[in-house]
């Protein structure tokens, strides 16, 4: 153990597998992608969220002493001219080349380092990890404050910590750029870190991509080039031959620049908002994700389904754009994260998903809808293997018909394919139907409908019974309500035309959103039936998940009701509905179990899994066991209007180190958007905002005007 082992993070090994003791970082599948308190890091970029400041890294080979890569950071985080600062992900060839960047880092701003702790393979001397950080860390042990020697140590956390990972490379994994002091130079020069600086940490950092791209291993937030190819040293039209086109975002001229002009512009006005970008080993414009606060604090409420809606990316569109899209609590569509990426393979996919996993706080959804292709699929199951993964239903419908040729065309397999998809309610009923089918239209031999229906799990209703849904699916005609953009953007829509219609489509998302509140809490719904059911939801649902409700209501008088079985205080029940009054040919069974003791209920057709409310049959079944409420737990939070959605980041813990601005900032910055948030509510409510802002205001000048 190095200087400072007293204080360090111990690892562990067993069998071979490194177990880190830390605090409360989140770590995803060791892919780089580090959450740690307020600041995001990710792979390829040193981007923090929760801090005014904007990173901006020039991304420039052919860089000289005047003309060297600028950092740019507020709030307290260094500045650095030949070193950007460490982010998560960085990776070096060995622990000296980590050492001798942070060091030379850490000379260039003026501030020296030393080694806090490292660990070793169990039974070995081969170093495993470290943590290195500014000489200030700390404060002096009661011996050394008796000493003559001034006092240097500021209990700064300035840190890096370095973790050697399967490729045989060391990764940071950990950064702390904020510093609690000022920089002295003159001292830091003399210090026993830079000293000790070797002839090969010395030299400037070489304008090769061996350097830049493949040792550091940092893909960083370009400058980008108005030529649109993503790297400062391309000519007017001229792009290198060597690099692989298909391998960078295929933009037009100048549209690099239109990228970066809007993230610059909206990260002004939105200090929260996030933008990752992603290059290529040539330094070339790959892949782009961006998210903005309020999405990032949607999720928290509506995470539960996400659609990935691919539309433009996989028909080619102008524009390669990939949207997250969840349904808020009126059943509308909301935003959650965009992509640009620069093809449809796996890796691409897996880099967007990580990102946003990232911003997410690694939290995955429960469900993920996408279209039908192979390497999202397989993207999927690697950064989100626990949540469910679905195809759109109307994709594949869609697709299904394309692909049969002159079938398309026959009312009578239209027919037959949609009863057997949309009203099956078991699963042999839907495969009797499916074989039925295939003899019929003679289809046996169909490569692509063999393949289809090998990954019947994924798409078709009955196998879905027990995934949540939130009412993204209807599965009764295959409609699908994840586009967000669709109106909006069109197959030649420019990346400029897109951009300058972004904000104003989610502004009038959320405008909607606002109004839809107003109208929920305010307004009183009109009731259709005297069903108890249908006046204790009317005051507690917002008012278009209630007229999906109040449709259920409206057809329950349809059934009728016979107890089948029963297994103690378990009961099922055979709902016969009438698809039309007086037709006794076109009857449909619904079976619906009911257990007493647990105010549980279910019923066959899984209503409440897909649309997160009771379907017609329960409630038939709650009426005729003399329940007079719908339980508890049939009552979903994201469908109340009297729920409180606070659109801010979470506030976290309450804990602050007292002696660091930093943390100040940080903290009063939340607690003040929590009172923006709730002023925004009423006229009322921001008249008491503002009277509570002036009144601090003026609290505060007097503890200032003491200390005169």
């Amino acid at each position: 153990m190095e200087e400072g082992s007293q204080n360090s993070e111990q690892l562990f090994e067993d069998d071979g597998n490194e177990l880190e003791m830390e605090g409360n970082d989140i770590d995803i599948d060791s892919n780089g992608l580090d959450i740690e308190g307020n600041c995001l890091d990710i792979e390829s970029n040193g981007l923090q969220d929760d801090c005014d400041g904007m990173l901006e890294i020039d991304d420039n080979h052919e860089s000289n002493g005047d003309d060297a890569t600028a950092v740019s950071i507020e709030n307290g985080i260094s500045q650095g001219k030949n070193y950007p600062p460490p982010v998560v992900g960085m990776e070096f060839e060995s622990y000296d080349d980590a050492y001798n960047y942070y060091n030379c880092y850490a000379k260039e701003l003026g501030f020296a380092i030393r080694v806090k702790s490292s660990w070793t393979k169990r039974n070995s001397k081969e170093k495993r990890g470290a943590v290195l950080c500014c000489n200030c860390e700390g404060f002096k042990t009661i011996k050394e404050a008796n000493s003559r020697r001034k006092e240097t140590r500021t209990g700064c956390l300035a840190m890096i910590r370095l973790r050697l990972v399967e490729s045989n490379r060391w990764r940071v994994d950990e950064v702390k750029l904020e510093h609690n002091h000022l920089f002295d130079h003159e001292r830091a020069q003399n210090c026993k870190s830079h000293k000790k600086m070797d002839a090969v940490a010395k030299r400037k950092v070489e304008p090769t991509v061996d350097v830049e791209v493949r040792t550091i291993k940092l893909y960083r937030t370009s400058t980008a080039d108005p030529v649109g190819y993503g790297n400062l040293n391309s000519l007017e039209g001229e792009i290198s031959e060597t690099v692989d086109r298909s391998k960078r975002l295929q933009l037009n001229k100048g549209d690099s620049q239109i990228i970066y002009d809007f993230f610059s512009r909206i990260q002004l006005t939105s200090p929260n908002f996030v933008y990752l970008i992603d290059l290529n080993d040539e330094g070339c414009l790959r892949n782009v994700f961006w998210i903005d606060s309020r999405s990032r604090a949607a999720y928290g409420y509506f995470g539960d389904v996400v659609a990935v809606d691919t539309t433009c990316l996989s028909n080619k569109y102008e524009i390669p754009l990939v949207a997250f899209v969840g349904v808020n609590h009126h059943g509308q569509s909301i935003l959650l994260g965009c992509g640009l990426l620069a093809d449809d393979t796996f890796e691409s996919y897996v880099w967007l998903f990580r990102a946003w996993l990232t911003c997410m706080s690694g939290r995955s959804p429960q469900t993920i809808i996408t279209d039908h292709c192979r390497a999202m699929q397989s993207a999927i199951s690697e950064v989100f293997p626990r949540a469910h993964h679905r195809l759109h239903l109307s994709h594949v419908m869609q697709s299904l018909f394309e692909n049969l040729g002159e079938l398309q065309e026959s009312d009578v397999f239209q027919m037959i394919l949609n009863r057997t998809v949309y009203e099956t309610v078991k699963v042999d009923e839907f495969e009797m139907g499916w074989d039925d089918m295939i003899r019929r239209f003679g289809l046996a031999d169909h490569a692509w409908l063999c393949t289809l229906y090998e990954e019947r799990e994924r798409w078709a209703p009955v196998y879905q019974k027990d995934t949540f849904f939130a009412g993204m699916c209807t599965f009764e005609n295959g409609e699908f309500r994840s586009s967000f953009f669709d109106g909006f953007v069109h197959k030649q829509t420019s990346l400029k035309e897109f951009f300058g219609k972004y904000e104003l489509l989610v502004q009038e998302e959320r405008k909607t959103e606002a109004i839809n509140d107003l109208e929920s809490r305010d307004s009183s719904p009109l009731l259709k039936t005297r069903c108890f059911y249908e006046l204790q939801l009317s005051k507690l649902y917002t008012n278009e998940i209630f007229r999906r409700f109040q449709d259920e209501v409206v057809m329950m008088p349809c059934f009728s009701i016979t107890q089948v079985h029963a297994n103690g205080p378990v009961i099922t029940y055979m709902i016969k509905e009438h698809k039309a009054e007086g037709d006794r040919s076109n009857i449909k069974n619904f079976e619906v179990m009911h257990d007493k003791a647990g105010t549980e209920i279910r019923c066959i057709c899984s209503c409440f899994n897909f649309n997160g409310y009771l379907c017609r049959h329960c409630l038939c079944v709650l009426h005729y066991n003399g329940v007079e409420e719908i339980p508890f737990q049939y009552i979903l939070s994201r469908w109340r209007k009297d729920f409180k959605r606070l659109y801010i980041p979470e506030l976290g813990s309450n804990n602050i180190d007292i002696s660091n601005p930093v943390q100040w900032f940080d903290h009063l910055h939340r607690r003040a958007m929590q009172v923006v948030e709730e002023g925004m509510i009423s006229q009322d409510h921001y008249t008491v905002a503002w009277q509570a802002f002036k009144e601090s205001l003026n609290k505060v000048r007097l503890v200032a005007d003491k200390h005169v």
